[in-house]
């Protein structure tokens, strides 16, 4: 029997329930839906039922039988969303607001009820919380045209911008020298944990960062994409100096029709800044694209990076081809 939530303001669609998660039997339907938001959004996420069993078998600060809200037409799943917090500092929390809406029930105020409920959902568990500073964070693409306006009208404001850029994969490349004293060497198995502590190290300067846990650690290496063997890691002795974390998506490139690889995870440790070190690594990177067949690089950034890596990525060639805005509203 479902457990049916009563939606204040829900907007007035014959046979329009809401419900609670129900478990692995949802996935399918989550999937359906994704699927259909990829194509009336330009996306191109891979979704299958095993990655969100891989991404729910890791949730924090998350119930999914508490924190999603289904909401169903007939027996037809028609949308979803999730609710969870996290810590962003000693001093504030954030309340982040998922949610997906099919493109063949969109506009007639179905997300705008979704959203009001998940702010009131997560005031309920903010109020057992410590006081201090509570916002409501969400996100969208550029080209997620109902999210951005619902989210204008429901008082967010952006707080910042995270680009995809890519560069066709012959575009000329600087000549560049890895800094003295430093070599690149291939991942053994006995050097993961190294890395994963470098980068953490190296992350604490990003917005945004928080401090990594185990569970972390496990998501990080059983993801489908964990690809050491694509990765370029600079060492200086035993010390990990830098990287680059590549990544390959084989299913994306064939469902899309497209060879592309990731130049992801691009970090470097404070001693080594300044040095040219993730200009070589990143050049590396391309050349071992280009032998592998690619046609095409991609990489996300972060606009207000403070160490410049805006302006490095695009005096490789990178230019932007998406953007994403990050939302935030006070509690």
């Amino acid at each position: 029997m479902l457990s049916l939530i009563r939606v204040r303001n829900a907007p007035a669609i014959p046979g329009l329930t809401f419900r609670r998660f129900r478990g692995e039997i949802d996935y399918p339907g989550m999937v359906a839906i994704l699927d259909t938001c990829n194509i009336a959004d330009h996306l191109d996420y891979i979704n299958s039922v095993e990655e969100i069993a891989a991404v729910f078998a890791h949730l924090k600060n998350c119930d999914p039988y508490r924190d999603m809200l289904c909401a169903q037409v007939g027996d037809e799943t028609v949308a979803f969303s999730r609710v969870w917090w996290v810590e962003e500092s000693e001093t504030s929390r954030l309340y982040i607001l998922l949610g997906f809406v099919h493109p063949a029930w969109r506009r007639k105020g179905l997300g705008t009820a979704i959203l009001r409920y998940n702010e009131n959902h997560l005031r309920e568990i903010a109020r057992d919380h410590a006081a201090r500073e509570k916002i409501f964070r969400t996100w969208a693409t550029d080209q997620e045209y109902g999210a951005l306006a619902l989210f204008a009208q429901a008082g967010y404001s952006s707080v910042r911008h995270y680009i995809t850029m890519s560069r066709p994969i012959d575009a000329p490349l600087p000549n560049v020298l890895m800094p003295e004293g430093l070599e690149v060497r291939p991942v053994a198995a006995d050097f993961i944990r190294s890395i994963w502590d470098a980068k953490e190290e190296a992350r604490r300067d990003h917005w945004d960062y928080r401090p990594a846990t185990e569970q972390d650690f496990h998501r990080w290496t059983t993801n489908r994409l964990f690809a050491p063997e694509l990765w370029k890691i600079a060492w200086d002795g035993d010390q990990v100096a830098g990287m680059v974390l590549n990544r390959l998506d084989k299913e994306q490139n064939e469902k899309y029709g497209r060879k592309r690889g990731y130049s992801e995870g691009i970090f470097v440790r404070r001693p080594w800044r300044r040095r040219g070190l993730a200009r070589a690594l990143l050049v590396q990177s391309i050349q071992m694209f280009r032998q592998m067949g690619m046609e095409e690089m991609a990489l996300g950034v972060d606009t207000q990076n403070p160490h410049g890596a805006l302006a490095l990525y695009q005096s490789v060639g990178y230019h932007e081809i998406k953007q994403s805005t990050f939302f935030n509203k006070p509690m």
